[in-house]
């Protein structure tokens, strides 16, 4: 869970506390890897495609995967960034936490977005997003791509690329980083 966010959890300003790593960053790249080839494997190469990564933990998983994708197909894909603060619908249940900016670096209309993010649980987040990338065109198609799907869900998104399914518990956090995924509690600091 990005710092961000973890901040404003209860305990409010806790400290993660990992039990267990279940990715290392190896296994991190090799997922990063796989999703990429089957993005463009789905779609047929790259052509229309722009990867946007949801503030704060989908940004650096975006920029991997189009950096992947750049490599490996020999052209440039556009990536940009979601800050989905404002289309949240618990809004007045959580602090409003806008400081991460939304560079969303051309009009999507008629585009294949593929949105990232790291971990999908309630989709509550990736409902907002969908609001939120409507006032940017009208895209051609939206995918989903996370690091983890701990599941919990309390809406009907699915994801279509997945690096690893991991069921938790709904008191347990997982923590996407440069050094892998691990499962943990927020402590009092």
């Amino acid at each position: 869970m990005a710092e961000r966010e973890r901040s404003h959890t209860r305990p409010l300003g806790g400290r993660f506390v990992p039990t267990a790593q279940v990715l290392s960053a190896a296994d991190v790249q090799r997922a990063l890897v796989r999703m990429a080839h089957e993005v463009a494997e789905r779609n047929g190469g790259l052509d229309d495609i722009v990867i946007i990564g949801l503030q704060t933990g989908g940004v650096t998983l975006a920029q991997r995967i189009a950096e992947i994708l750049s490599e490996n197909e020999d052209a440039g894909v556009p990536v940009g960034t979601l800050d989905v603060a404002f289309y949240r619908d618990d809004i007045g249940l959580r602090p409003v936490l806008p400081e991460a900016a939304t560079e969303i670096p051309l009009d999507l209309t008629g585009m294949i977005v593929v949105l990232v993010d790291d971990v999908l649980f309630t989709g509550r987040t990736i409902r907002a997003a969908l609001n939120a990338l409507g006032d940017f065109g009208r895209a051609k198609s939206v995918q989903l791509a996370v690091m983890v799907d701990r599941g919990h869900r309390e809406l009907p998104i699915r994801p279509d690329y997945v690096g690893k399914n991991l069921p938790t518990r709904r008191d347990e956090m997982v923590d996407v980083s440069e050094d892998g995924v691990a499962i943990g509690m927020l402590v009092a600091k």
